[in-house]
Order: structure tokens, then sequence, then C-alpha cells
């Protein structure tokens, strides 16, 4: 008859007996020399026997041999175990209580500090049944608590429900951390999808879309709270006469120059630059007081100015400027963010009447 051999991943272990030195010294070198197992699939369950007596472990072996879903390894160097445990990665530790060197306890404890095996069913093996004895071994971390040496019945069972426990956490948290993963790259992705549909290709300032979003809320949010509510709209003077002169890639680089000036003069958390569409830009400022506007509108034109950038015509003035217009007000009805956005472009087109390069506001 076939007698089948447990699944051990190191140099065979071979049985023991009380007259066979070279067996002794075999088993020796086997435990000593055990090599890292290969990658086990969740029906193995994966069996660290922490042990100093070398018959205790051939006895477990012998008990186990028959069971072809159980990996069996040995330790029977207690300084090894740790190491040994992150190595094997085991679904069960059989932890002997009484060793030379160190307490069983001891080693329970490590192995609960220890992220690889935090979480790993210990079984606790000792010589007597004494329920103080179960109580410190429970309170160090034992999961379970046999009395050796255990029913060959009673110990597979044991074995098995730790280790099926242990295989299904270890594939919960799994499911559960590749699910965080997934809603934080949908989550990023939709933060990135916001922030395009938002944003203006060519400038990389907020669009008309998102431009006519916020002000409405901000507007609303200054009608319950009565706080000011000031915008700026801004035309960048003679553009067409700037484009037909220099090109239509020139003209897009004066956008992208304007909208960078025009990101640099808006400080405040709140205040929103946009694209108002073509050579139009806009600002949304919320609680802005009308000196600070003043200020503002002032820093753009002035900003645009130190820019230098050259018509390269005679015929029209000698550098780009700016016609801003503002407008600001505490808000009294639920929809007037439109009536002063039209008072804004009312005043926006005052100042290129007055000659243009300035900054028109009244309150």
């Amino acid at each position: 008859m076939s007698t089948h051999h447990p699944k051990i991943h190191q140099p065979e272990v071979v049985p023991v007996s009380a007259d066979s030195d070279n067996a002794t010294a075999r088993l020796r070198r086997a435990v000593i020399g055990a090599r890292e197992p290969r990658a086990l699939d969740d029906s193995k369950s994966v069996v660290l026997l922490v042990d100093d007596q070398l018959m205790i472990g051939e006895a477990l072996r012998r008990s186990l041999a028959d069971e072809p879903n159980i990996v069996f390894h040995f330790c029977s160097e207690p300084g090894a175990a740790i190491a040994t445990a992150e190595r094997m990665a085991p679904t069960v530790i059989l932890q002997d209580l009484v060793m030379p060197g160190i307490e069983g306890l001891t080693l329970v404890r490590e192995y609960r500090a220890l992220e690889a095996t935090r979480h790993t069913p210990i079984i606790v093996l000792s010589t007597r049944e004494d329920p103080a004895t179960k109580r410190d071994a429970f309170a160090a971390g034992a999961n379970d608590y046999l009395v050796k040496l255990p029913d060959k019945i009673e110990l597979i069972a044991r074995i098995r429900y730790h280790s099926q426990a242990f295989s299904s956490r270890r594939q919960r948290d799994a499911a559960y951390e590749a699910l965080h993963e997934s809603q934080r790259q949908l989550m990023a992705a939709n933060i990135e999808l916001q922030r395009v549909s938002n944003m203006d290709g060519l400038t990389g300032l907020n669009n008309r879309r998102r431009f006519d979003e916020y002000a409405l809320t901000e507007w609303r949010r200054a009608l319950r709270e009565q706080v000011p509510f000031g915008l700026l709209l801004i035309d960048i003077d003679q553009f067409k006469h700037y484009n037909d002169s220099n090109g239509h890639l020139a003209g897009d680089e004066l956008l992208r120059r304007v909208g960078d000036t025009l990101r640099s003069c808006c400080g405040r958390p709140g205040d929103l630059p946009a694209r108002y569409g073509g050579d139009e830009f806009a600002v949304v400022l919320p609680g802005i007081q009308a000196k600070g506007l003043k200020v503002i509108g002032e820093r753009l034109c002035q900003g645009v100015r130190d820019l230098k950038i050259s018509h390269g015509d005679a015929v029209a003035a000698p550098y780009v400027t700016l016609s801003v217009g503002g407008a600001m007000t505490v808000p009294r009805v639920d929809d007037g963010v439109i009536n002063l956005i039209g008072i804004a472009d009312r005043n926006m087109y005052q100042a290129k009447a007055r000659g243009r390069n300035q900054f028109v506001f009244h309150e």
C-alpha cells in the first residue's frame, strides 16, 4: 500500500526514534536549512510548529502526513521562530509554551507585534490543562489552546478551521483593498474630468461655463450672508489688429500671457479668474470691498503694461494694453448677477471710449 508523504518545503524530515542519532541529526539539519516555500493557494493550510522537542515535531508531522492540503513546517530553534514565520507565511502557528531561552507567550506577543503575522492564527500547545495558563495565552494574543499531544482528529479540525478563517480574512482584505484602490482611481479620474471640463484649454484659466456657475453660486451666498460681491470684465485693446499684424500663433501667445498676468493678480482663495470668450476675461471677486476691487483692476492694467508686448505696427498703440470694467454690490435679489455683469461690461466699454488702457468702476 502506498503512503502519502507530507508536503514539507524543506529537505526531507525523516522519522525519529529514541536510539537513532543519525535520524535526529538529519531532522535538526532539516529544521535549520528550511528553504523559502513556493507561493501557495488559499486551499492549502500552511502549518508552522515551533517546539524545541524534535519528538513532538515528528509526532505532529506523522499526524498530518495523510492530509494533502496541509503543508507542515517545523522550527525547533525558538530564536529563529520569528524569522521562520516571516519567511514561511503560515496560515496557522502551533506554538509551544515552555522552551529554553524564551517563553512561548513572549513569541506570541512578538508575532502579534509583527505586521507579517499580526493576524495569523496561533494555537498554543501546553502540557497542562490549566485555566490560568489558558487565560495568559489568550491575553497574549493566542486564538486557541491545545494540550499536547492533541488528538489527531481534533488537531486537524482546529487547523482547518483557523486556516480557512485566516484565508477568508485575507481574501476579504484583498477585496476591500482592491475596491478602495478602484474608488480612489475613480475619484481621481472624476476630479481630473471636472477640472478639464472647467478649464480653458489655451490659457489654463477657468472657462465661461465655470465662470457662470461660480458667479451664480457666490452671488447667492453673498445674498444669504449680505456681504459684498464684485467682478471685473477685461478686454485686450485692439486685439484684432494685433492678431492680423502678428498672426494667430502670436495672438494665442498673447492670450496666454494676459491669462498668466490675470492669475497672478488674483491672490485671494475665493477669487476666480476666467476666460470669458475670445479676447475677453473676467474675474469673480466674492466679499471684495470697493477699495480692493480698484486695487485689483489697476494692478491688472499695470501688469499688462509692464509686459511691454509690442503691437509691431505704428498705427496701433506701442504696447498691448487692457480696458477693465468693474462692478460691485451687496446682493438684494436672487438673479441680480446678470445685471451686475451688464454694469461691468458697460464700464469696460466706457474705459475703451475714454482712450483704452484704463480701469473704470462705479460702485
